[in-house]
């Protein structure tokens, strides 16, 4: 997958990024997402809610260049062309986890079989990335399925050269005769604003709503 590189001198956004990322500073949001629609259609069809969720996010994710944005082994700045999950799955055994991948698709049920595949072949295996390696262009997704919050903030030491979004969802409640759905956005702000985490968040609404539109691809 291509990753074209950044020219710093003419990019429109170097006074923010160079601001932000001396400052390391990264900045959290935390939205309710109404599933009601997309719950119901997910039942209907017969699919499994995590890779439905792992779809949504991942497809967003990718409708924006502001979350495509890292360094490369080589330490320049660049964007993805498309970037593929990496999210959590849990060990029941010895109540961990692993982090695996699963490549990105334009359709949902290939994408969805293939998630399948995935899990059943690294569950119970151990490890942190026990399917590897690791694709540099994957954006970390996972899910606290024992808990709903209404705030969720991770902290990353690594210099502040972590650039990618990074998206946790809590346990879906229900409530005022609708399903809701915590979910938790965090960027980096050399490359991300508020404007962007706003987007995210009504993206993937919007996605939940129009549900039926892309979940019978």
């Amino acid at each position: 997958m291509s990753f074209k590189r950044i020219n710093l001198d003419d990019w429109y956004r170097k006074e923010y990024f160079e601001h932000y990322l001396n400052q390391q500073t990264t900045f959290s949001m935390t939205s309710e997402i109404d599933i009601s629609i997309l719950y119901n259609n997910i039942k209907k069809n017969d699919f499994k809610f995590y890779p439905t969720f792992i779809y949504m996010v991942t497809n967003v994710v990718n409708s924006n260049t502001a979350f495509r944005k890292s360094f490369d082994n080589e330490g320049y700045l660049g964007c993805w062309e498309k970037l593929h999950p990496s999210y959590t799955i849990f060990d029941d055994s010895s109540e961990t986890f692993s982090s695996i991948w699963t490549e990105i698709t334009d359709s949902f049920k290939q994408f969805h079989k293939e998630y399948e595949e995935d899990v059943n072949t690294y569950k119970g295996v151990g490890g942190l990335f026990p399917k590897s390696p690791v694709p540099n262009n994957t954006v970390p997704i996972s899910m606290i399925p024992w808990s709903s919050f209404t705030a969720f903030n991770l902290n990353i030491n690594n210099g502040g050269n972590f650039l990618f979004p990074i998206i946790t969802a809590g346990k879906f409640i229900k409530k005022d005769d609708g399903i809701f759905l915590p979910v938790a956005l965090q960027v980096h702000h050399a490359v991300c604003d508020g404007y962007h985490a706003g987007l995210f968040m009504n993206s993937l609404q919007s996605l939940s709503d129009h549900s039926h539109e892309w979940l019978s691809k």
